[in-house]
């Protein structure tokens, strides 16, 4: 029997609709599941939120000086000269970028750890310094760490596509010591360990005493906070005076209501099971989680019945910069995919598609940004800024206005006391923060 094309389009969009809704309802279950799972992380109890202490408090904002900061993130890593002066103000001096082999990035850990000793070895040979004189290094090291001190932690586990060996459960310090040695860099001393997003708080805390919280919304996703050191129960952190930045690792929460395309995603990762919000929030899966729809609906002969081989067979082939360019140029975005000729029909329901799976994302991000807020101030009787870094926020249009939408629905006119505030190259500087943090502590 021949279907009605238009029809069963607009039923297979309906429920769609419904599978990506975050309702009001939804995101205070998050709220409450968020509060619930931070309360058991912070006492050491089974959490999908690790609540892990950075061994770092907030930044007076006189920290003067240059620091150097080895930024391992994604993809890439860098290495930067920030010069700190004194007065809330930090600056990049000098930036080299270094791309990470694949074989790197899925091979043995002395291989990763050399390699970014060898980053390190290139940006000083361009750099003019002393090197008789001992050089502070900042390394922000981007995946859930257990940490001792402000210079020392372990890998929990990999995300973002990394299965370096060898790796989980040592102290990416010493690995990190070693290799330099090995690269006869000594003059080079580790006296800061941070997470990316301890470091983007940093940076904001650095420029403004109201920043409390961190977010990135990029290739992955986290947050983490300020907390008294009185509700840190683990590792006898709770006899500390003042307080402390707790990096909670988010993209792993796991109580929230997904569908057969996040199933889908989930179960073809290398980490099935792990990581079930950054899967259904960060940039690095959103352009996946729609091509699986448009995949779905292509099968069911609901989309370019005309068209030759799809541009959408190849997992990971759609990317959250793809889904950015359809929401800015329609034209362009069909052009790029080699579809100029798409009926206009088609058209739309991609549109509406990607539109559907980034609403989502940033109605997940904001109810768990609110999570965090409240959780340090259950009234919103203050005011608070929140340092955001990342790809997915700063370049994805209208991404923070939902957001603050989000959070308007939750907390009404307290939202008004939110603010966002796009914080660059945040892990990078912060890092710096906390060496020169390290160091005074030291002297």
């Amino acid at each position: 029997m021949k279907i009605d094309i238009p029809t069963e389009r607009n039923h297979f969009l309906s429920r769609l609709n419904r599978d990506f809704t975050v309702s009001s309802s939804d995101a205070r279950n998050i709220v409450s599941h968020f509060h619930r799972d931070m309360e058991r992380g912070l006492r050491g109890k089974r959490s999908s939120l690790a609540m892990l202490p950075s061994f770092v408090g907030r930044p007076r904002g006189n920290e003067k000086g240059k620091f150097i900061a080895l930024d391992l993130g994604g993809t890439n890593c860098r290495v930067l000269e920030v010069d700190l002066d004194g007065r809330r103000t930090a600056s990049i001096t000098a930036a080299s970028r270094f791309a990470i082999p694949r074989e790197v990035m899925r091979g043995d850990g002395t291989w990763l750890f050399d390699f970014l000793a060898g980053c390190l070895l290139s940006f000083f040979q361009e750099l003019p310094v002393d090197k008789r004189r001992e050089q502070v290094l900042a390394f922000t090291f981007s995946f859930p760490l257990a940490q001792r001190s402000i210079a020392s932690g372990t890998l929990i586990r990999w995300t973002k596509r990394f299965k370096t060996s060898g790796v989980e459960g040592s102290d990416v310090a010493v690995l990190l010591s070693e290799a330099m040695e090995r690269r006869g860099i000594g003059f080079i001393r580790l006296a800061a360990l941070t997470n990316d997003t301890v470091g983007t708080l940093l940076a904001g805390c650095y420029a403004d005493p109201a920043c409390d919280m961190g977010v990135i919304l990029g290739t992955g996703t986290n947050a983490c906070y300020l907390e008294r050191s009185a509700r840190i129960h683990r590792a006898g952190l709770a006899s500390r005076p003042g307080e402390m930045i707790v990096n909670l690792e988010w993209g792993n929460f796991n109580r929230l209501k997904t569908n057969r395309y996040d199933d889908a995603l989930d179960a073809a990762s290398l980490n099935p099971g792990w990581q079930r919000l950054e899967k259904m929030v960060s940039a690095l899966h959103l352009g996946e989680i729609t091509r699986l729809v448009i995949r779905e609906m292509m099968e069911q002969g609901l989309l370019f019945r005309e068209a030759g081989q799809s541009v959408f067979s190849e997992p990971y082939g759609l990317t959250a910069e793809d889904l950015s360019l359809l929401a800015l140029d329609r034209k362009a975005f069909f052009t790029r995919a080699c579809l100029a000729d798409a009926a206009e029909t088609d058209r739309d329901a991609v549109f509406e598609i990607g539109r559907l799976v980034t609403d989502r994302s940033a109605r997940i991000a904001g109810a768990a940004i609110a999570a965090v807020l409240t959780w340090m101030d259950p009234d919103l009787k203050a005011g608070h800024t929140v340092a955001v870094d990342g790809s997915l926020f700063e370049k994805y249009p209208g991404y923070q206005a939902r957001i603050m939408d989000a959070l308007g629905s939750l907390r009404g006119e307290g939202a008004a006391e939110i603010k966002l505030v796009l914080t660059r190259d945040g892990s990078g500087i912060g890092s710096a923060i906390a060496g020169a943090v390290a160091a005074a502590a030291k002297r």
